[in-house]
């Protein structure tokens, strides 16, 4: 009786080690599927905060141009040149933004003085 006895729990603990098993392989799936999808959010993430600032640059630099030109009345001109100095701005606020630009060090900008 004894013996049957330590069948069946060697027979449980061998059902409950690969129920065990299984269930940490679907909770490893499970947890690199979620580090995929997060890593997706962040690129999301930073696409739509680029694409905000060369975007807002842009407006700012087109509004300004055409403030200046209603004040001064130097039509079209200072839309123009506005607009493009928003735009180069844009194109330096993505590059700083994604890391390929850096701001000088305080100490190096106090160098070239």
């Amino acid at each position: 009786m004894t013996e049957d006895r330590d069948d069946s729990l060697e027979e449980r603990r061998k059902r409950l080690g690969a129920e065990i098993a299984s269930v940490r392989k679907e909770a490893e799936i499970e947890e690199a599927g979620e580090i995929r999808a997060e890593e997706s959010r962040k690129g999301y993430a930073m696409a739509v905060k680029l694409s905000s600032e060369f975007i807002s640059a842009i407006i700012v630099g087109g509004l300004l141009g055409y403030l200046l030109d209603w004040l001064a009345g130097t039509s079209p001109w200072g839309l123009i040149v506005l607009l493009l100095l928003g735009f180069c701005a844009g194109v330096l606020n993505v590059l700083r933004a994604s890391g390929k630009v850096t701001t000088p060090h305080p100490i190096d900008r106090d160098v070239h003085k």
